[in-house]
């Protein structure tokens, strides 16, 4: 009697034995199993995060080549007014900021709209504003003519709120280009409102009369 309660307890703990290794070996399947997946989930975030990384680099070269391309316009379109009207450097250069803005090369509507782009510059700090001018004209087939603006600010108050609140050309189609007694360095340019001067080219040269009836000016959220 007594050999066989031994057999029976030597049966029970060789039963417990096994069932605790056959757990274990459960419990570590099933964690190398999870470590599995959560790597797995792991390098799909990694993956995941690098994609975004990339298309937010690829957007960020798309900006920086348009800023730079609204820069060398500004550039060329500066120098295109100096050349035909030399007096307008001094009052660009002394003003509080100027603004370049050009349409050419730019999308043209079919309604017969377009826009452009352009840059401000505030000559106090140097800094840039990037915008972009739309022209609203009813009618199909009436087109665009191409042409770029030159803005000079006077105060500071005209130049922050033409970069904070925009800017509509008024309702008048065309406004003839004069100076009134402002003299000789603004001849060419006409008073687009209080503190603001506007200079317009076009292929040929400076604008005799300025147009752009509903173009609107508003900040670039893309490139600023």
């Amino acid at each position: 009697m007594k050999k066989m309660l031994l057999v029976l307890l030597s049966i029970t703990f060789l039963v417990s034995f096994l069932f605790m290794v056959f757990c274990q070996k459960k419990v570590t399947a099933q964690t190398e199993e999870t470590l599995t997946e959560t790597a797995g989930y792991g390098e799909k975030a990694e993956e995941s995060v690098k994609e975004a990384g990339e298309a937010a680099g690829g957007y960020g070269e798309k900006a920086k080549e348009e800023r730079e391309k609204v820069r060398s316009m500004a550039k060329d379109e500066l120098e295109r007014l100096y050349k035909v009207r030399p007096s307008a450097r001094a009052k660009v250069e002394s003003s509080a900021g100027y603004g370049v803005f050009s349409n050419f090369g730019m999308q043209i509507f079919f309604a017969g709209g377009g826009m452009g782009k352009g840059v401000v510059i505030n000559n106090k700090t140097n800094q840039e504003t990037f915008m972009k001018m739309v022209e609203v004209q009813a009618g199909i087939g009436l087109g665009v003519k191409k042409f770029s603006v030159v803005f000079v600010f006077e105060q500071e108050y005209a130049l922050y709120n033409f970069i904070n609140k925009g800017w509509e050309f008024g309702s008048q189609g065309t406004a003839a280009a004069k100076v009134a007694d402002k003299g000789a360095s603004l001849a060419g340019a006409i008073s687009a409102s209080p503190g603001v001067w506007m200079y317009q080219l076009t292929e040929t040269g400076l604008a005799v009369e300025i147009t752009g009836k509903g173009t609107k000016y508003y900040k670039d959220d893309d490139l600023n």
